[in-house]
């Protein structure tokens, strides 16, 4: 009997996608766990693997490079040997007569395959650059590509869409799907949490000096000060796991492994990327595991499952000498940890003088549902002491 390809859910809120490419042909023999095709989600391009094994046929409707797609629509079967191309309807639709041909090649950006229309004069567009042109009524021929090997991105097109001239004094700025999205999930957070925001000041003299010590040694890749404070705060959840307890409605779900989420500014919005096991990590793992999430999220490579299953989330605006601020809760995580600036103040002493330390500000939102003020102190507290004595979280 014939097996079903549906578009596939990839995130908690994905109700379409952008279908990037097929990577098999009709009639190719397909093994479960093969990658069938190439599907774009608001945040992330992600190849999908065939759960069975079968002889691929395309539906008549198949979709092409660029189109969205629903999620649950029929893609196409996988048939047995046995059976024969009259059991479902299989016949792909011809394309135009005067379509540009599709050259199948290497995406130069993330590496996975893709398929390129290419026409005279033209550069290729990867299928977000073409979705937008065609939402933005913008030429593509008339664009400099700013991707790697000359290709146009949905950059290049957006910011194309916002010179375009207005008639009513106000210069149109396109929002890009990535904004969109950005802005579902903070309406999701405002409305499904009761956020309470609280704030703490602590000595980062000795987590400055251990980041001094560890680049120092010149072994391997320097941790962050994220990456400390990612191993911290794991330490500090350990004790209080109920700050990081996922809200499920009737109950509450308590997390077996300490999954941190990191925000990342990158050019097209802030994604969130997730550091696995970071309480049973050493630093240095946790170094190589957020260096190559930033890399892969700043050059628009992360998939889908980079970005699923945090309990919680650090937000680090230090480096723009953003001392305080108030994140907001990622659902269905129940706290965010909001990172500012560490500044070198003058601090009295026992004996009337004065002597330079580093402090630095947490800023702590969470769930009221899920804990009370007090839970949150008492964390915000024990993390305070983690990093006044660093040494104790990272042993």
């Amino acid at each position: 009997m014939p097996i079903e390809i549906q578009l596939p859910r990839l995130g908690w809120s994905m109700e379409e996608g952008t279908f990037v490419a097929w990577l098999k042909k009709d009639g190719d023999s397909v093994k479960a766990g093969e990658p069938l095709f190439t599907l774009e989600s608001d945040k992330a391009a992600q190849d999908v693997e065939a759960t069975d094994s079968g002889i691929l046929r395309l539906a008549p409707d198949a979709p092409k490079e660029g189109d969205v797609v629903q999620v649950g629509r029929v893609l196409g079967w996988l048939l047995a040997e046995s059976e024969t191309g009259s059991t479902v309807a299989v016949a792909p639709s011809p394309p135009p007569a005067s379509a540009a041909p599709e050259i199948p090649q290497a995406n130069t950006e993330t590496g996975r395959p893709c398929i390129v229309t290419v026409s005279a004069g033209a550069h290729p567009a990867s299928p977000r650059a073409r979705r937008a042109a065609k939402e933005h009524q913008v030429d593509l021929s008339t664009l400099s590509p700013t991707g790697q090997g000359g290709r146009i991105r949905e950059r290049d097109v957006l910011a194309a869409a916002a010179s375009l001239p207005s008639d009513d004094g106000f210069k149109k700025v396109p929002l890009a799907p990535l904004r969109r999205t950005i802005a579902a999930r903070l309406m999701h957070s405002r409305q499904t949490t009761v956020p309470v925001t609280i704030t703490g000041r602590c000595d980062a003299t000795q987590l400055v000096t251990l980041r001094a010590q560890l680049k120092a040694t010149g072994a391997g890749i320097a941790p962050s000060f994220n990456d400390i404070l990612a191993k911290l705060t794991a330490a500090a959840l350990r004790q209080h796991p109920m700050l990081a307890a996922i809200w499920a409605d009737d109950h509450l779900l308590l997390p077996e492994s300490i999954h941190i989420g990191i925000a990342v500014d990158t050019e097209v919005g802030l994604v969130v990327p997730v550091i696995r096991n970071v309480d049973t990590s050493t630093l240095s793992q946790i170094t190589a595991q957020s260096q190559k999430l930033i890399a892969a999220a700043r050059a628009g490579q992360l998939a889908a499952t980079d970005m699923q299953g945090a309990c919680f989330t650090l937000s680090n605006l230090g480096s723009l000498g953003v001392e305080a601020f108030t994140p907001v809760i990622n659902p269905p995580e129940s706290a965010i940890l909001g990172i500012g600036a560490i500044i070198r103040e003058a601090v009295p002493l026992a004996d009337g003088t004065f002597t330079a330390r580093d402090r630095l500000t947490l800023s702590l939102t969470f769930d009221h549902r899920v804990n009370d003020g007090a839970a949150a102190a008492r964390v915000l507290q024990t993390l305070r002491q983690l990093i006044e004595q660093p040494l104790l979280g990272l042993v």
